[in-house]
């Protein structure tokens, strides 16, 4: 599995509900990246999303505690395990964790690959991905030149699981 997700200075994610920053060149990478793809998200996560549905083209795992919770277009999950056993018969490279904080902590363990968008800024966030830089079995396999959103500097960043390495 893999994680895609973009951050602040601070490894904010968001605010309110609300992604942190709205970067073409990094929406546009997140929609080629996971499309026909299967997606794992938290229900905040979804209700985020444009309307509140599903992300189009893609299988959609929704994690949450309700187990009475039915999602037109998602196949809902009520735990780390059963989400897991959901995606075993999918190749892995096709399984993208696409957030929110707890989802990410809770599948950080599970996943081989992080595409991170580091974004060069600092900005109030109310949530969090882990400091990944500050974990011994992840690193950094590759960073893009900077890029740049009007005054917004940013790169897109591959780290790799050495936990879950062949």
């Amino acid at each position: 599995m893999k994680i895609i997700v973009a951050v602040t200075k601070n490894w904010g994610i968001g605010c309110r509900g609300n992604l942190l920053f709205n970067i073409p060149e990094d929406m546009k990478f997140f929609r080629e990246t996971t499309l026909n793809k299967i997606v794992i998200m938290g229900h905040n996560t979804l209700k985020s999303m444009p309307n509140g549905k599903p992300l189009k083209d893609r299988v959609n795992i929704v994690i949450s505690a309700d187990n009475s919770l039915e999602i037109d277009g998602a196949i809902v999950c009520n735990s780390v395990s059963e989400t897991l056993e959901k995606v075993k018969d999918y190749n892995t490279d096709d399984v993208f964790v696409i957030g929110g904080q707890t989802v990410y902590e809770q599948f950080l363990d599970y996943c081989k690959i992080a595409l991170i968008t580091k974004i060069e800024e600092s900005i109030d966030a109310d949530t969090f991905f882990p400091n990944i830089d500050e974990m011994p079995n992840w690193r950094q396999i590759a960073m893009s030149g900077a890029n740049y959103h009007e005054d917004i500097k940013f790169r897109f960043t591959i780290y790799e699981n050495s936990n879950l390495m062949d």
